[in-house]
């Protein structure tokens, strides 16, 4: 029986052309020659029998997640890797005070070492389903700064998508959260695409009322968007308020992004106060946590929709029957995928580029996750290093 006997984590950051902050000084925007120094963090966990698992984070305000991923490396040690449900346990209980955002990186990470022991994908270990995945657009949001900065641009850009061979795609609208502005974009990409592709709309908690959620949900019902996801600033979790407006609108609703876990999720559903469920392996306990979500979400009878993307995210959904769409973003015309990191030596891809020419984009089949980190570039870019044995 193998024991865990090394945690390494790297943490470093990668830069970012173009890009920069809007006027509330958190939501990432085009801004032309701005330069964001974006941070990020590594794992590799290595056990006594020669193995090693490995795992780069893909989400942004990775700094918040690291600070639980240290607290929870030192307690691996010792521990039987395979044993995942156990320390999926265990570390939801040790963060249940703090939303257990520092499980999922950890879990993959094991996921990745399971599959390299057994020299299969971890597609495999989950009983894959699909070997591709249909990917739509998920745009960043729009901007002043002559980017996504009107409704026709943000036409245009989705015109691009469509000639790269996307059949949907996602937009989030201004900050600001002004409704009028907001349901105009909808108007807009909903008189070009006439259902030649999926579209929804996730303003990300921008609209700052019921009343502008209701708004904005009447123009995607009478535009027939596919989703409308998060809408306002109860910030996705005000399950009453979102009962209410499934009743006043026909869109369905994608919420739960900003409630982790299966218990809460769960919850959502009984209170019938979405729609579609979400799910991400890193935001929700890992891989681990992220199935018992899609098995949850399966047993209703409701579609779950993984949320970001990446290699994890990826064997995710090969394995889920019930789910629709593979995210790619956050992306603008002139900014790539921001939240991927330049990480991968194998050609792997999460750009505008990944699509095929059959529209999907590909699970990877090698051993573990089935791709390979650039571990020279990370430890070149590396602002602090943590070891645990």
């Amino acid at each position: 029986m193998a024991r865990i006997d090394r945690v390494e984590i790297t943490e470093f950051r990668h830069e970012v052309e173009n890009l920069g902050l809007d006027s509330s000084g958190f939501a990432r925007v085009y801004e032309p020659g701005a330069k964001a120094s974006l941070h990020n963090y590594a794992i590799a966990i290595s056990a006594d029998d020669g193995s090693r698992g490995e795992y780069c984070a893909m989400m942004c305000v990775k700094q918040v997640h690291l600070a639980q991923v240290l607290r929870l490396a030192p307690a691996l040690i010792g521990r039987d890797p395979d044993c995942r449900e156990r320390i999926y346990d265990d570390f939801k209980h040790a963060l249940q005070a703090v939303a257990f955002v520092g499980v999922g990186p950890i879990d993959i990470c094991l996921w990745d070492m399971a599959g390299k022991r057994a020299n299969t994908s971890v597609s495999r270990l989950l009983g894959r389903y699909r070997d591709r995945l249909r990917p739509y657009v998920s745009a960043m949001r729009n901007d002043r700064n002559g980017g996504l900065s009107s409704a026709e641009a943000l036409v245009d850009f989705a015109q691009d998508c469509e000639s790269r061979g996307y059949r949907a795609f996602k937009f989030r609208g201004w900050s600001e959260g002004d409704p009028k502005e907001t349901a105009a974009c909808v108007d807009a990409l909903a008189k070009r695409f006439n259902g030649d592709m999926s579209l929804m709309i996730d303003p990300g908690g921008d609209l700052k009322t019921f009343a502008d959620a209701l708004y904005v949900g009447r123009a995607c019902d009478e535009a027939g968007f596919f989703w409308y996801e998060d809408p306002f600033r109860d910030t996705g979790t005000a399950q009453l308020a979102h009962r209410k407006l499934r009743q006043f609108i026909k869109t369905p609703l994608l919420i739960s992004e900003h409630v982790r876990g299966l218990e809460q999720k769960a919850s959502w559903i009984t209170a019938e106060a979405t729609d579609f469920v979400r799910a991400d392996p890193e935001l929700d306990m890992g891989i681990t946590g992220c199935m018992k979500i899609a098995h949850l979400a399966e047993a209703f009878g409701l579609d779950v929709e993984i949320h970001g993307c990446g290699p994890a995210h990826r064997a995710c959904m090969s394995a889920i029957r019930n789910t629709n769409f593979y995210e790619l973003g956050l992306i603008g015309p002139q900014v790539g995928n921001f939240l991927s990191p330049p990480v991968f030596a194998c050609g792997y891809s999460d750009q505008l580029n990944a699509i095929g020419n059959d529209g999907f984009v590909p699970v990877p089949d090698g051993a573990g996750l089935g791709v390979e980190y650039d571990w020279d570039s990370i430890k070149k870019n590396a602002v602090n290093a943590y070891e645990f044995n």
